[in-house]
């Protein structure tokens, strides 16, 4: 039967989501457009939570992809030597670290799941400086294993835990007079506070509704952390892979992280990898096998990877993100002058967030976009609706998808 949702209700567990917002089976999809199994077609503003940052089944990289498995391309191959592996560091150092004076930093393949680099990341902060605490920031959110969660600041997902969830000091995001009074308690020997390992900080605040560092603030955490003898670590996940209109969203930010975090829209074509850009002194504190995961070597990842990396050879695409976003722009501050309810709206490069009063007034427009054939997602606490359309998406699909929201907002709020 078309569209019969039974088996995943029947089977599935209760702790499905995103399902519950999009209640229909899909069966294809193609850049920004996915078609349901009744032939409904649905633009996308929500990319896989960000992972499909080049569209669904990028001709490019399914080209390359088929070819790879035509081939016997060795597709699982923990951290062994590949010739895709090869490939694919080879083009990331030469077009992305190089270009930033960063060709001797190491890439630190760490599994599948930007959750699975988080706690790489968190476990050598700690190896390096042989401290625990770690400092992270109100309304980030950086994953939901347990080092990971515990870093993470909003409380619905902290909630499930099961057991304390420790060893983080909490920061205020993009506060300086709160940064400020953290330096004193660090420097006080009164004040109990511990030496942290590492500050771990999104240079673009995603799931916490597209909050852009200030250059100042950031700037000031990495001095904090130099200050104090411990690492600077960046969430990348989410608004790196030329998500903010260049390769790495803290480009123009003059900031220089001991551990850089990348995930999801690394992999090009949905398929995944997580890794570190680690500073070499930093690297060095690993031995052979002191991290490890099985999905480490993702061979389908690489080839789509090297793919995905074709797109920054020069600042075209670049050019065309940050065009695309200002058209997002435009209407949303349409809607900030002609609604009450808008109370914010937040942007860099195609990350885009619009803030109304309350939860209940987005969970009904994000209901009427799915009716209208739009697929858009909630934020943080609920009250915010967060645009992460595919960089590739087609000029006449973005205007149509924007049509679409419109539509929604006006039949909610009038």
């Amino acid at each position: 039967m078309l569209n019969d949702k039974t088996v995943f209700e029947e089977n599935e567990s209760e702790i499905r989501a995103y399902c519950r917002a999009v209640p229909t089976v899909f069966k294809s999809s193609k850049n920004a457009i996915m078609i349901d199994e009744n032939d409904k077609e649905f633009v996308d503003f929500f990319a896989g939570a960000g992972v499909l940052n080049f569209g669904h089944n990028n001709p490019k990289m399914k080209d390359a992809v088929i070819e790879f498995l035509q081939r016997d391309g060795v597709v699982h191959s923990l951290d062994m030597f590949t010739d895709v592996k090869r490939d694919f560091i080879s083009t990331f150092v030469e077009t992305v670290l190089k270009p930033r004076g960063m060709g001797d930093y190491k890439l630190q393949f760490t599994g599948p799941t930007g959750t699975n680099a988080v706690e790489a990341a968190l476990k050598l902060a700690r190896k390096v400086t042989g401290r625990t605490e770690i400092v992270a920031f109100h309304r980030g959110f950086h994953g939901m294993t347990l080092g990971s969660l515990a870093c993470t600041a909003n409380n619905a997902f902290r909630s499930s835990s099961g057991v304390p969830l420790n060893n983080v000091i909490r920061g205020t995001f993009n506060d300086m007079e709160a940064l400020d009074r953290m330096r004193e308690q660090m420097f006080d020997a009164g004040s109990g506070m511990l030496p942290p390992a590492g500050f771990i900080v999104e240079p673009v605040q995603a799931e916490g509704g597209v909050r852009p560092a200030t250059k100042e603030w950031l700037q000031a955490v990495q001095k904090l952390a130099r200050d104090t003898g411990a690492l600077f670590i960046l969430d990348s996940i989410q608004c790196g892979n030329g998500r903010c209109g260049s390769y790495f969203s803290f480009d123009d930010l003059d900031v220089d992280p001991d551990i850089n975090i990348c995930a999801k829209g690394l992999g090009g074509f949905g398929t995944p990898i997580g890794m570190l850009i680690n500073k070499p002194e930093v690297d060095k504190a690993w031995g052979p096998g002191q991290h490890t995961g099985t999905f480490r070597g993702q061979g389908i990842s690489f080839v789509a990877g090297r793919v995905a990396l074709e797109y920054f050879k020069d600042e075209e695409f670049n050019k065309e993100t940050i065009r695309k976003g200002k058209v997002i722009r435009s209407l949303l501050d349409e809607m900030n002058d002609k609604y009450s309810q808008v109370t914010e709206i937040r942007q860099k490069g195609m990350m885009l967030a619009i803030n109304f009063d309350n939860a209940a007034t987005v969970k009904e427009i994000t209901g009427k976009c799915y009716e209208n054939g739009l697929i858009i997602g909630a934020c943080s606490t609920g009250e915010i609706i967060k645009f992460i359309p595919p960089l590739t998406i087609e000029d006449e699909v973005l205007e149509e998808g924007l049509k679409r929201f419109k539509a929604s907002v006006e039949a909610v709020l009038g």
